[in-house]
């Protein structure tokens, strides 16, 4: 049996670069200009043993969304894969990954 297509799917949203990935990757036919991203993958919660906080984060933040329609101009890549990879967030400007904890702010100097 085979088994179904893998896309990583990079974005920009709120000067953040995300790669996330999903199933099912097409142009929408009900909203011009987008693309559908559906079948979000990610791990099940709980099954390794160390917890990657950017997964979590997207988890928590895509835990409702059944299909994305990003804005052709917002896609940066589309990638078929064969495996999946780790999930990233990145500041769009230098590409340097987000911490997405909070941190305390820095002392004034």
């Amino acid at each position: 049996m085979r088994t179904k297509k893998l896309y990583k799917v990079t974005f920009l949203h709120l000067g953040k670069s995300y790669e996330l990935y999903a199933r099912h990757v097409a142009s929408s036919a009900a909203l011009w200009g987008f693309t559908e991203v559906g079948e979000l993958v990610f791990e099940a919660a709980g099954e390794g043993l160390l917890v990657d906080p950017t997964e979590e984060r997207l988890r928590e933040e895509f835990k409702d969304t059944r299909v994305l329609h990003l804005p052709m101009q917002a896609v940066i890549r589309i990638e078929e894969v064969e495996r999946r990879g780790s999930l990233a967030i990145r500041d769009a400007g230098d590409g340097q990954k987000v911490t997405p904890l909070p941190l305390p702010p820095r002392p004034r100097q």
